[in-house]
């Protein structure tokens, strides 16, 4: 069964992928986005590299209404959504976590799992992200 993650932030926010990459880099976490990313021109499989491995997530870009509305409640100013994709492999929910991380500490996303509130801090959000690196790295 698929996961997905949602991130709510205005389309003028979306980040190039070298700023992407350099606030990935800031919170300090070793994932290297596809040097190939294009922001708003991609969608599907994204391939990262998460600590030296190869790995990757799901990655769609949508500022449709339908989609907005479905989430009236984490949307607020927002009017676009990077939504992440994963099966049940710890790695490349990391993947999709640091990303997701990155775009609410930089970006001003709003990050929701399934759709469910956000977490309550950046500071738990960054707990929660680190502990799910560690479980992909099998719980070193």
């Amino acid at each position: 069964m698929a996961n997905q993650q949602y991130a709510f932030l205005r389309r003028g926010n979306v980040p190039s992928r070298d700023a992407w990459q350099a606030a990935i880099d800031e919170a300090g976490f070793d994932l290297q986005l596809d040097p190939e990313m294009r922001p708003f021109e991609d969608s599907g499989f994204s391939p990262c590299k998460l600590e030296g491995r190869d790995s990757g997530c799901e990655i769609d870009y949508d500022g449709s209404r339908e989609l907005l509305d479905a989430f009236p409640e984490l949307v607020g100013d927002h009017d676009y959504c990077i939504s992440f994709r994963w099966g049940g492999d710890m790695s490349e929910c990391a993947c999709a976590m640091i990303a997701s991380y990155a775009l609410a500490k930089n970006f001003g996303a709003t990050v929701s799992y399934e759709g469910e509130p956000p977490t309550e801090t950046l500071e738990i959000f960054l707990s929660e992200t680190r502990e799910i690196v560690r479980d992909a790295r099998g719980g070193s």
